[in-house]
């Protein structure tokens, strides 16, 4: 049930594996949580654990980190892995730590990926918790907030762990250099920036690329050089969450940069996204979107050079459509804005959920046959055609109940200018008509 923690074999074992922490003095990268004073520092000096939630990207540590700590405290270590563990195993877990405790001893029972269990795998954990039969640890890539259940978060404190940032890398490479050939290789500054930016924050894949990096030096090398670390990152991608917290930050970055009309921005998390792998029709469904949301009538044509982009990315795929959507992201940025359509449906979707079913004026019902007729469907209905600019003064299109709701208030940008206008002289021309058809509820159901 150690498999997770079990010490790798140096011989042929990865370089992540050779270099994983044994004391909490080696770790690097999480001084937030393990400097002096910080949080973990002080339980761990107060000798005391509580269950608890490692919350961060891939490669900083996480599992690592429970391990420390269950050696650090004394406590007895149980792991398991949420893609491969069933409710048998959790049984089997807790059954031991149960033992455990009769012998006074205590377990610290860690569950990676543990928002790839269910609600029921994870609501079995909470009586074991609650009377401290383990101190539980989950590790996850995710946001809890959104993947574990309130009733076992509660009962946890959340540590967030961090992303490696550049002085933590290169107390790494301080690390790696004896365990990488002979010891004596160096490494250029250009090789060693390269390797951060596509390592970007994940320690484990930082140096999984700088063993591959050495294996690529020719026999009697020096130094490993810019030019052979190109070489091995030619195809090499950033990391990017498909499905997690990376992927709806970025495209919330994405969105928000369109509204407030920064091409520069847009087009940098356009570009993140396609390079991080990104599906680009997700990303040419949320332009669609924010066409809508964001720009509406102040400019109606964005609307259309979307849904273009999108064909484009789905007749002819990359490059061409990546630039199609490119296009697409710089003219929504640049557009005038405006939220009113938006806006105006969200305020009218709420009286209709708020009013029910409020029946249909009798003027403006269908009356296809005698009976409905002579029930006064479609009575004195007028013909907007029939009149001067097809427009009917005085008359009424919503139910009684919202006889003077207003939905729509175009903005003063763009084309809503126009429309805006147009409004104003309507109401005028209603405000002025002799003939005013009333408010009164209109009996009956829709």
């Amino acid at each position: 049930m150690n498999d997770l923690f079990s010490a790798p074999d140096a011989r042929g074992a990865p370089l992540a594996a050779r270099l994983r922490p044994q004391r909490l003095e080696e770790v690097v990268g999480q001084d937030h949580l393990l400097g002096p004073e910080r949080p973990l520092r002080r339980v761990l000096d107060q000798g005391r654990l509580h269950s608890m939630i490692f919350w961060g990207p891939p490669g900083v540590g996480k599992t690592t980190l429970a391990r420390l700590l269950a050696e650090a405290t004394g406590a007895e270590l149980l792991a398991l892995s949420a893609v491969m563990a069933g409710v048998k195993d959790v049984r089997a877990a807790v059954e031991q730590a149960a033992q455990l405790r009769a012998q006074g001893r205590r377990t610290l029972l860690f569950i990676d990926e543990v928002h790839r269990f269910n609600k029921a795998q994870q609501d079995a954990f909470l009586p074991y918790v609650e009377d401290g039969t383990v101190i539980f640890v989950g590790a996850t890539t995710e946001n809890p907030s959104f993947e574990v259940r309130s009733a076992l978060l509660s009962r946890t404190r959340v540590y967030k762990l961090r992303p490696f940032d550049v002085p933590a890398f290169d107390a790494l490479l301080a690390r790696a250099l004896p365990h990488l050939g002979s010891g004596a290789v160096t490494v250029e500054d250009g090789a060693q920036t390269a390797l951060v930016q596509v390592a970007d924050g994940d320690a484990r894949r930082y140096l999984n690329l700088l063993e591959i990096a050495f294996d690529l030096l020719p026999s009697g090398a020096e130094c490993l050089s810019l030019e052979t670390v190109k070489e091995l990152l030619e195809d090499s991608t950033r990391r990017f969450d498909k499905g997690g917290d990376a992927f709806y930050d970025q495209i919330s970055a994405l969105h928000k940069a369109v509204r407030g009309s920064s091409a520069d921005g847009a087009l940098y998390w356009l570009a993140r996204m396609i390079d991080g792998g990104a599906d680009p029709l997700y990303i040419a469904r949320r332009l669609v979107r924010m066409a809508s949301e964001d720009i509406g009538n102040a400019d109606p044509k964005a609307l259309s050079l979307t849904l273009e982009a999108w064909q484009v990315q789905e007749r002819l795929g990359a490059p061409e459509g990546t630039l199609a959507l490119a296009q697409a992201v710089a003219y929504l940025a640049l557009a005038p804005k405006s939220a009113s359509v938006y806006q105006a449906f969200n305020s009218a979707l709420a009286d209709v959920r708020e009013r029910g079913s409020l029946p249909v004026p009798l003027h403006l019902r269908n009356a296809p046959t005698a009976l409905m007729k002579a029930e006064g469907h479609g009575a004195d209905y007028r013909y907007a055609h029939d009149y001067d600019d097809a427009f009917v003064p005085g008359e009424r299109y919503l139910p009684g109940a919202l006889a003077d709701r207003r939905y729509y208030a175009p903005s003063e940008r763009g084309l809503e200018q126009r429309l805006g206008k147009k409004i104003a002289y309507l109401d005028a021309q209603n405000a002025a008509s002799p003939w005013q058809r009333g408010p009164e509820e209109e009996e009956g159901a829709t």
